[in-house]
């Protein structure tokens, strides 16, 4: 009969356990946190609170990707976890948010409009991680869903800064929560910025220019924040139609040969 200590161990000690990288996850937990806080606000009624929330996840979200590359700190782990807190945060929270403040005495089309919303952010999230290797950096292929859950937020708002009610606008915040749902499951191009390289120096120019972004938010953050990402929104269907443009006054090409 072998002594107890000549067991082998049921794990083996030579395999070293990964462990998970605080500092990127931290930030997903922020913008994890700021969207269930979003969904808390709204239940209670306090949506200005609610829309500020979306607003604190974009910014943790955005943060948590540049923090792991410049830590050199990605992992598998992280990128799973930064799409389940982006679902959370970017497709479940402005759904609801929208559907407490305005969609809710619309019945069926309310909670339709809602729901429409809630799948395009999570089909738009999935074709986005199944073409992390093959899609194009510079472009995101649909709407983003932060920009898309900015748009909600926004309209909330900017409607709350005008002490304007969610029924009054209802059919405005249906069309705009579509809008934003079926973009994002679209192919239309938006500009992703992930070209830009913070490492390297920029001319005097793009200094003011950041300067002068920041002083316009800061005069009315809802006004201005709605309307960049208005123009964020409509942006896909413009270069759509400026690339359709192109392509149609381009002379054919038929393999002759000038003279």
């Amino acid at each position: 009969m072998p002594a107890p200590y000549d067991r082998k161990p049921l794990i083996d000690p030579n395999i070293r356990r990964r462990g998970i990288y605080i500092l990127p996850n931290l930030f997903t937990t922020a913008a994890l946190f700021a969207g269930f806080f979003s969904i808390v606000q709204a239940m209670n009624g306090n949506y200005e609170q609610s829309a500020v929330a979306i607003f604190v996840a974009m910014v943790m979200d955005g943060l948590d990707g540049r923090v792991a590359r410049m830590t050199r700190t990605q992992s598998a782990f992280g990128a799973e976890y930064d799409s389940l807190s982006d679902m959370v945060s970017f497709g479940v929270a402005p759904a609801l948010v929208v559907y407490v403040w305005a969609l809710k005495g619309m019945g069926k089309l309310g909670w339709i409009a809602a729901f429409v919303y809630c799948a395009g952010a999570a089909l738009r999230l999935a074709r986005f991680n199944t073409q992390l290797g093959v899609a194009d950096k510079r472009y995101f292929q649909g709407l983003p869903s932060p920009a898309a859950a900015a748009l909600i937020a926004g309209l909330v708002w900017v409607m709350n800064d005008y002490h304007i009610k969610g029924f009054e606008v209802q059919w405005l915040a249906w069309t705009i929560t579509l809008f934003a749902g079926l973009t994002m499951v679209s192919n239309f191009r938006y500009y992703s910025g992930k070209d830009i390289n913070l490492r390297k120096s920029v001319p005097f120019v793009g200094l003011l220019l950041l300067v002068l972004a920041f002083v316009l938010i800061s005069l009315d953050p809802p006004q201005v924040l709605f309307g960049m990402f208005v123009l964020y929104g409509l942006s896909g269907y413009i270069l759509w139609a400026v690339t359709k443009l192109q392509s149609k006054k381009a002379p054919p090409d038929n393999g002759s040969t000038p003279d």
